[in-house]
């Protein structure tokens, strides 16, 4: 771990540099504390769980499907071994539960190969990811961001990071996405941690984050 704490050290420091709204965020919240998920799995299926719902019920459901599951954390093998109706039963809707199914599947039958994404592009991750139903390029570009702690990825399209820009700039109005991305192109290459800092600018004011 310790290569991603020099990392994180040294995105700081360049973001502190090419931007002076962001230093003051970044002397405020302190140092970045993102670090690669090992259970690749469980975070896919706690993303499709969160979709569409409050944080609060998110987190309900996704505790009840964990316990549903067995010991440990939920496998591919665990959740294929789950009727649609125990899927149901937990809160899912009858979507999601067809694409938690759905994921546990293409694991399986090694379409998706997450044993193998740290060794991947972040193109080629995305590329596997979004075949599963109910995973789009924001899911992926969670997953790179939370998985696999790939250091610049930038989910333009996350409102959170919007209100976030909005916030640390003190924009009248929320940004769209084309003014958020040119406002992260000096973020380059650590856009990942620029955007780390815009959510929890966020959390000063509401407790709730993305993950």
């Amino acid at each position: 771990m310790n290569n991603y704490v020099a990392t994180f050290k040294k995105a700081s420091t360049h973001l502190k540099k090419a931007d002076p709204r962001l230093k003051t965020v970044i002397e405020s919240i302190g140092p970045c504390p993102l670090k690669p998920y090992r259970y690749r799995f469980a975070l896919l299926l706690r993303s499709i769980v969160s979709q569409q719902i409050s944080t609060s019920a998110a987190r309900t459901i996704y505790k009840r499907l964990h316990a549903l599951s067995g010991k440990g954390q939920p496998t591919a093998e665990k959740i294929i071994r789950l009727s649609h109706e125990e899927l149901r039963s937990v809160g899912l809707s009858n979507q999601k539960a067809t694409y938690v199914h759905h994921l546990a599947e293409m694991v399986l039958e090694n379409n998706v190969r997450l044993h193998k994404m740290h060794l991947m592009s972040d193109a080629e991750v995305t590329e596997e990811l979004i075949q599963v139903k109910g995973i789009g390029n924001w899911t992926a570009q969670m997953f790179l961001m939370f998985g696999l702690c790939r250091p610049d990825i930038f989910p333009h399209d996350d409102l959170g990071i919007q209100n976030g820009i909005q916030v640390i700039y003190e924009l009248k109005t929320r940004p769209d996405k084309q003014t958020c991305i040119e406002i992260a192109e000096r973020w380059q290459p650590y856009r990942t941690v620029a955007s780390w800092y815009c959510w929890r600018c966020l959390e000063m004011e509401t407790p709730d984050g993305p993950w």
